[in-house]
């Protein structure tokens, strides 16, 4: 679920709700409203606001005092399209992890369309499932495929169908040119679609497969498809935990970390800590720094960070020589780095299974790789960072338990770091390159 708005040190460093399209001209106003009333919600009042690949805007979240206007159920996801420039855009809130990726690929397959539709019109409609609620794991799975339930303001899609017909009429009946109602029927339907043999205004694809995602339900859900194994990670207090479809999905516990990890390995969805790319990414650094900044928090919650270097946190850590033994993650960390420097891999079996995660990444090919990024990160919250890039929910809730000093640090280091170029940071410490 999206968190709440936050305060004005997120919005202003464009840490939530970045990226997002200004829609304040009025006859785009005036479409998204009517996409609003044809939802049943009120009109907006605003002059100015910002929208995210679905059209969610948290200006008018909070006008109308509902995160979840176009997520109702958090289910069957709305979705309002006025300019085709949206499929760049990021999505801001969802309750799945895929609606991104799904809206992505409608708009891609029926990117004719769109453009010529917005042209003239508002598109607007769900993103419809199996079930009109969630209540269990069950409800989950029988999700498989998605359909776009896509209107149009004008229904200029009704209208371009009905002309449609009208031309094949025309060409398949020897003397429907003879039907004058017929024919000034087409031509005002004309006037207000065009030339549908140049311009598709009826989408190609509106059905996708609903593959491998996280979901807010549950308290934070993953389903992971595999050819012969559907795998759920959840809280087992989850309603239909091992309950639903027993012999075709496999259910682990999120606080089972050795399981969870053995899934991940033995299915060819994490890269093991080996010196090919562990030496030239500076993962192991990176997460050693994460560790080190979580235990000044937590020692000295409102130190100023600020001005921080390596050699102050370096300092840091000698002075608290029994802090950082106690906690063992940096030793730990620090010995990896030794033992994949003399014999090229790091022996995964011998580690503690909490502090696997701590050296592993997604394998950057795989198509669950961001999902993966993200599960990973729910094993590793010190790491602020991936939290952030890979599971803002997560991050989120976290932000909101910090204190101001280490919000104000967080943010800093965020700036400097992964806002800096985020696609340089991305393929460095995770190897993604899209």
């Amino acid at each position: 679920m999206t968190p709440a708005k936050k305060p004005d040190l997120l919005r202003d460093n464009e840490l939530i709700y970045g990226r997002l399209l200004t829609v304040d001209e009025p006859h785009l106003i005036q479409r998204y409203n009517k996409a609003l009333a044809a939802f049943g919600l009120p009109p907006t009042r605003l002059k100015s606001f910002q929208i995210d690949r679905t059209g969610f805007s948290p200006e008018i979240a909070d006008e109308c005092g509902d995160p979840d206007y176009l997520d109702p159920n958090e289910v069957n996801r709305r979705f309002i399209i006025l300019t085709p420039s949206q499929i760049d855009l990021p999505v801001v809130h969802t309750a799945f992890s895929n609606t991104s990726q799904l809206m992505f690929e409608f708009m891609s397959k029926n990117q004719r369309a769109i453009d010529a539709l917005t042209i003239k019109d508002v598109i607007y409609g769900e993103i419809e499932d199996s079930v009109p609620k969630v209540n269990d794991i069950e409800d989950l799975l029988s999700i498989n495929q998605v359909e776009f339930k896509v209107l149009s303001a004008e229904d200029v899609l009704g209208k371009a169908a009905e002309l449609g017909k009208l031309v094949d009429r025309l060409k398949q009946e020897p003397d429907a040119w003879r039907d004058d109602a017929m024919l000034t029927r087409m031509v005002e339907l004309a006037k207000i679609c065009g030339d549908i043999r140049e311009n598709a205004l009826v989408p190609d694809q509106v059905i996708f497969r609903h593959n491998a995602y996280w979901t807010s339900h549950f308290g934070g859900l993953y389903v992971f498809v595999d050819p012969d194994m559907t795998t759920v990670i959840s809280d087992p207090a989850a309603p239909g935990f091992r309950r639903s479809r027993p012999w075709q999905v496999s259910y682990l516990s999120i606080n089972d970390a050795d399981k969870v990890f053995k899934f991940l390995a033995s299915t060819g969805r994490i890269e093991l800590p080996r010196a090919s790319w562990i030496e030239t990414s500076g993962y192991l650094e990176h997460r050693a720094e994460m560790v080190v900044r979580a235990l000044i928090r937590d020692a000295e919650p409102n130190r100023n960070l600020t001005d921080v270097d390596k050699v102050w946190l370096q300092a840091w850590i000698q002075s608290h020589a029994d802090l950082i033994t106690k906690d063992g993650n940096l030793p730990f960390l620090n010995a990896a780095k030794r033992e994949i420097a003399q014999l090229g891999h790091l022996k995964i079996e011998d580690v503690f299974p909490q502090q696997r995660f701590l050296v592993v990444r997604a394998k950057p090919d795989h198509p669950d790789a961001w999902l993966t990024n993200r599960l990973i990160s729910d094993f590793v919250p010190t790491d602020f960072v991936s939290r952030y890039i890979f599971n803002k929910q997560g991050f989120y809730k976290d932000y909101d338990g910090f204190s101001d000093a280490w919000r104000s640090h967080v943010v800093d280091v965020l700036k400097t770091t992964y806002l800096k170029d985020k696609v340089a940071f991305r393929t460095r410490l995770y190897g993604l390159t899209d």
